[in-house]
């Protein structure tokens, strides 16, 4: 049942229907929406203090001269300038929309990969691009296949800087930035061992120039990362940046690059590219990572295991036991694991309402957006998003694992590969969500 309360249509014939459609379908969409909450909730205790439950206000459809939006990766929201900017594998290029208006603006170009396949005809992300996005001030950087890793001007969406992490022709991935120093840390996650590359960026220029590595593997960090590493992220802080691991040290053949119960949260310094913490988390691989309040991490795990310890699968013998879990960066120690939501890629925190919300494309009642209160640390919400199967050699299966958020208005953006469950999305859209505010809009 998908929460459809109170969209706003882009068509322009939907203002010519009939105030008595119109009525019963806001009657309908509410009494979705308090179903949707009512079954969603979970047994965490604690009070929602955020504002009551989320729902679609609008989905903002990729233009028809455009492809199709099928494969994509990160997001991010510049709550400055409240623009949100998407790594458009499908269109070699970086989506950028409005938050504030809610309209599409533009794709910019920057000699991405886009969309490569593999023999069996399914989509080749190491070989595609673009990935990771972040944006700070007049800087988009943004990661590409080749190990590439590019920094676009944002007044003339031009390339102003570009670098290399390796000669390897698998994607440079995720990334972090830290701008006060200006310094980029971007992962290289399919190379055998993963590693991590610091740039050092121009402010003035964009001008990117590479700094040093360090190889995830026990003579280069004390852990060898078997399955690969996924999303950093800055800490003002402790002035450390920290990397999700969702596989740590796995001594067990056939659980390696998986289903290995032992991941972590490891702490990198910038300044000698060496680890100085490893913290690890169980029954999680973890995947996205988010800095909330308090010092505490958002791990989003990647996995879902069964409450026997395995990974899950739809015809286990064990019951799902999905979880995501809340860590405090300073010590490393778990402040909660909250059950009811994982199988997640991308997660954020957004500081506008005090939820994280999670791109939980693998949980096994679906794919869905994860949210969970920050302050009560419980899950509140699963609203469910859709995935699409692919064509071989044609176009790739898509999944709902990026969202962002504005916290100026608190939209929550969820990119949504083209179908025909939501509406406006033929061609592909971008969901947006939010809870209610008083006067009904």
């Amino acid at each position: 049942m998908f929460a459809l309360s109170r969209v706003y249509s882009n068509d322009p014939a939907h203002a010519a229907r009939s105030a008595h459609h119109s009525t019963a379908m806001r009657l309908l969409g509410t009494a979705l929406a308090v179903s949707l909450c009512a079954t969603s909730a979970f047994a965490d205790s604690g009070d929602d203090n955020s504002g009551g439950p989320i729902r679609l206000i609008r989905t903002i459809p990729m233009p028809g001269n455009f492809t199709a939006l099928r494969s994509f990766d990160i997001s991010w929201v510049d709550p400055a300038t409240q623009r949100y900017y998407l790594a458009d594998r499908s269109n070699a290029g970086v989506d950028v929309v409005d938050t504030r208006t809610g309209t599409f603006i533009k794709v910019i170009k920057g000699n991405f990969a886009g969309v490569k396949f593999n023999a069996a005809g399914a989509a080749n992300t190491a070989l595609s691009g673009p990935h990771g996005v972040v944006v700070s001030g007049r800087w988009l950087f943004a990661t590409d296949a080749g190990s590439r890793v590019v920094a676009i001007d944002l007044t003339n969406d031009q390339i102003a800087g570009e670098a290399k992490t390796s000669s390897s022709p698998n994607r440079a991935d995720e990334l972090a930035y830290d701008p006060e120093s200006g310094t980029l840390l971007v992962i290289n996650n399919v190379d055998s061992p993963p590693f991590g590359t610091l740039i050092s960026v121009d402010k003035n220029t964009g001008k990117l120039t590479v700094g040093a590595q360090v190889a995830f593997d026990k003579s280069h960090a004390g852990f060898d990362a078997t399955n690969g590493a996924e999303q950093p992220l800055w800490d003002p802080v402790t002035g450390r940046f920290y990397l999700s691991i969702p596989e740590l040290n796995c001594d067990v053949a056939e659980l390696c690059g998986g289903k290995y119960p032992v991941g972590a949260v490891v702490r990198i310094h910038p300044k000698t590219a060496t680890v100085d913490g490893i913290f690890p988390v169980r029954f999680c691989q973890p995947a996205g990572l988010t800095l909330g309040p308090k010092q505490d991490l958002l791990l989003g795990c990647g996995v879902t295991f069964d409450t026997a310890g395995n990974v899950w699968t739809a015809t286990d013998t064990a019951s799902a036991a999905p979880r995501s879990v809340i860590m405090d960066l300073r010590t490393g120690e778990i402040d909660k694991a909250v059950m009811g939501v994982s199988g997640s890629d991308e997660v954020w925190f957004n500081r506008g309402d005090g939820r994280y919300y999670l791109g939980a494309r693998n949980n096994p009642t679906g794919p869905v957006l994860g949210v969970i209160d920050a302050s009560s640390q419980s899950l509140v919400q699963l609203v469910p998003t859709v995935n699409t199967a692919g064509v071989p050699n044609v176009f790739p299966a898509g999944t709902a694992h990026s969202v962002a958020a504005d916290p100026r208005n608190n939209h929550i953006i969820v990119p949504l590969s083209a179908n025909n469950v939501f509406p406006n999305c033929l061609n592909g859209c971008f969901a947006v969500y939010s809870a209610p505010r008083d006067d009904g809009r």
